[in-house]
């Protein structure tokens, strides 16, 4: 069999128990997967799984671009094309295709005995599909091929395949420079788009980059600005700077605590707490037990509002337990956002420490109108809680000071010099 394959491909038909593909647009990837596929279940009995995050109906699966290839390459006649299946005439080869995320350890079974697995548009899928799929893939010799343009350097695919391979895994950047048979049409788009998208969209789309912040997103100029401009970084906490924690409160949603300090009009993001279902004097101890020189905490209006259930308001249990409370300004969520814009370019976030907070604020974003596709109010979802407290903390930013109050010394385990906070 000859069939024609950009040179990079080669390594296809050796084995590796991971073959990982990632690039752009109009890079062949899986019009390369799908024609070695086809070729090698040609060539012998296989049994391959063509899946994705979500397939609801095959429509929504590769098998359309089999189909394609079967015909390009000239193999009209030794494959059964079905409506769910496709079959080998001459070697009782069998591509199978489904979705992932409705599958469960019991259902995904049936994918034992695959010899080969091609895991299609894999930047989305999560983590808990790739730890019911790969055990699954055991036979000896079996082959896990992936496929991506990646979305956010936070992914668990990029991660998992891309940040940190297995060793021994095969993985390959295609783009459309890779590509000998890339067509003039998409030459085309590809020179418009580059004279009229922003650049990391461009280098996202045409050249498989890592985009800032998931598109759409909120606050995406935002972070990419602070990616470009090296302020997500390694933060140190200064012992002469107040840490202010601002707090978004939450129970069965998560809390959100942001630990900030200000030196003149630089705001750095020193420390991050998000968990749920546990009480103010646990989130009071996390903090004591942090060795920063506290000034105090900031609350939202809900804050100061009593709860049935105790008679109490949570300034009034955290007032008890030794902290000095403010109220954080209120303001519209719309405002806030604004405001969340205004002060971004002032902000330094630790990288390692804050993590969380910036994954949340690469991936907040609106909810889309499914009839008239228009952006509507913030989503809320399991990202939208750090975005909330970092509009707190625009709120109060220029408020925050370093003033010396009266304070109370408090004991931190293995920090002679102690961190302080208000009587």
């Amino acid at each position: 069999m000859r069939a024609q394959f950009p040179a990079k491909l080669k390594p296809l038909f050796f084995p590796a128990r991971y073959k990982v593909l990632h690039g752009g647009r109009g890079s062949g990837k899986s019009w390369g997967i799908a024609r070695a596929l086809l070729m090698l279940a040609k060539q012998s009995k296989r049994r391959i799984l063509c899946t994705r995050e979500i397939q609801k109906s095959i429509k929504d699966s590769v098998h359309a671009l089999l189909v394609d290839q079967i015909q390009a390459l000239g193999f009209g006649g030794d494959f059964d094309v079905l409506e769910t299946e496709i079959r080998c005439r001459t070697t009782g080869s069998v591509f199978l295709f489904g979705g992932l995320q409705q599958h469960k350890v019991e259902s995904i079974k049936s994918f034992e005995g695959c010899d080969i697995v091609w895991v299609e548009e894999a930047q989305v899928v999560s983590g808990k599909s790739w730890d019911v799929l790969i055990p699954t893939i055991r036979r000896p010799g079996s082959e896990i091929w992936v496929s991506l343009n990646p979305q956010l350097d936070s992914d668990e695919t990029y991660q998992r395949f891309i940040a940190a391979p297995q060793p021994g895994a095969w993985v390959c950047e295609m783009n459309y420079t890779d590509n000998p048979w890339f067509p003039p049409v998409l030459e085309q788009e590809r020179q418009h788009a580059q004279k009229t998208m922003k650049a990391e969209k461009y280098r996202h789309i045409w050249e498989g980059k890592c985009m800032p912040a998931v598109d759409g997103s909120i606050y995406f100029d935002e972070v990419a600005k602070a990616e470009e401009e090296g302020r997500i970084t390694s933060v140190r906490a200064d012992r002469m700077l107040k840490a202010h924690a601002i707090f978004d409160l939450g129970w069965n949603d998560c809390m959100s605590i942001i630990i900030v300090q200000r030196s003149a009009s630089e705001l750095r993001v020193i420390d991050y707490i998000e968990d749920s279902h546990k009480k103010l004097s646990d989130y009071s101890d996390m903090l004591k037990a942090l060795p920063y020189n506290w000034s105090g905490i900031w609350l939202p209006h809900d804050g100061f509002s009593k709860d049935y259930k105790t008679g109490k308001s949570a300034e009034e249990m955290m007032k008890a337990m030794r902290w000095e409370v403010s109220r954080t300004p209120s303001m519209d969520i719309e405002g806030g956002i604004k405001a969340a814009r205004e002060v971004f370019e002032r902000i330094w976030f630790d990288k390692d420490k804050t993590a969380r907070l910036v994954e949340c604020l690469k991936r907040y974003r609106r909810n889309m109108g499914q009839r008239t596709g228009e952006a509507g109010a913030p989503l809320h979802d399991e990202f939208s809680h750090g975005a909330d407290a970092f509009r707190y903390l625009a709120l109060c930013a220029d408020q925050l000071t370093n003033s010396d109050k009266k304070r109370t010394r408090v004991s931190v385990d293995n920090d002679d010099s102690g961190s302080w906070m208000s009587a």
